[in-house]
């Protein structure tokens, strides 16, 4: 950290103050070269996520959002509160730790998918049918059968 009044790198924390609310540290420093003090604050910064639809607009990633559509797929399946915030935490985290900062929602629909087929099936199935735009009953009966080979059925 540089003194902003003569640039020396040789300063040292005199006070410390987080702000949980916030998420801002605040710190009264002092130059170990010409004894002013100064103050800094340190955020964590935020790492923007965009959502590319499949029509070609893009929109800032939602957690909210992806939570309701989740929540639509499991209504009434008895799944606990915990194990869908651990869903969705997983989502969030593989997303940010990605290199791109722009995915493509077919992407988090395979990856919403993925883990609701080992969570429940027939939430599974609710996702499907609207991730890819059931039109039929055929299309229900081929997803239950393509589940029903992968389980060794």
């Amino acid at each position: 950290m540089f003194c902003p009044y003569c640039h020396s790198e040789e300063t040292r924390v005199v006070d410390k103050r987080d702000n949980s609310e916030t998420g801002v540290t605040r710190r009264r420093r002092e130059c170990l070269s010409c004894s002013k003090r100064f103050t800094t604050y340190e955020r964590i910064e935020s790492i923007p996520l965009n959502v590319e639809k499949r029509n070609g607009n893009v929109d800032e990633f939602n957690r909210e959002k992806l939570k309701k559509s989740i929540l639509k797929a499991v209504r009434k399946r008895g799944i606990k509160e915990e194990v869908l915030e651990d869903l969705i935490e997983d989502i969030e985290l593989k997303l940010l730790n990605r290199k791109k900062t722009v995915i493509k929602t077919s992407d988090i629909g395979k990856m919403v998918l993925t883990r609701l087929k080992r969570i429940d099936k027939v939430a599974y199935l609710r996702y499907s049918s609207v991730y890819n735009d059931f039109n039929s009953v055929d299309d229900f009966i081929n997803e239950i059968n393509l589940l029903n080979e992968n389980n060794g059925r």
